[in-house]
């Protein structure tokens, strides 16, 4: 399995193939359509996150020690980034989750790249799916 941080050079490996920043948004709507659609039960009120200006459900679970992350939004760029950040944590334990410093971010250049309501919500998401490997941490 590769670390988080291998699989956040793989991030920035792919989107560095890129010059312009339409082929970027393309690939995270790509990115975002390629993942498996989030099961109907799971769209639910508790699963939203909150300081998203689209709808954004993130469902977490703790199996064998590891987060599973599955997730899905009505836009596609938001669900792409979702993807993305679904790709470098999922399979890690909460710590580290927790320890992970998510540089790929801004190397890609996605957060100057956001409007400030999507810049919100993509600080939201991570907030969001610390806060989970941490509840799970503490039951661990």
């Amino acid at each position: 399995m590769a670390t988080i941080n291998e699989l956040q050079d793989e991030v920035i490996e792919e989107f560095s193939d890129f010059e312009d920043w339409m082929d970027k948004y393309q690939l995270l709507i790509d990115l975002g359509n390629e993942q498996r659609p989030l099961d109907e039960k799971y769209k639910n009120e508790s699963n939203l996150i909150d300081g998203c200006q689209s709808r954004v459900w993130l469902q977490a679970d703790h199996v064998d020690g590891v987060m599973k992350f599955s997730a899905e939004s009505d836009a596609l760029i938001v669900k792409g980034i979702v993807a993305l950040l679904i790709r470098v944590l999922d399979g890690h334990t909460p710590q580290e989750i927790l320890d992970a410093d998510l540089y790929f971010i801004d190397r890609i250049g996605l957060r100057e790249h956001l409007s400030p309501t999507r810049s919100n919500g993509l600080l939201a998401m991570i907030k969001q799916i610390r806060a989970y490997a941490l509840a799970y941490k503490m039951k661990g």
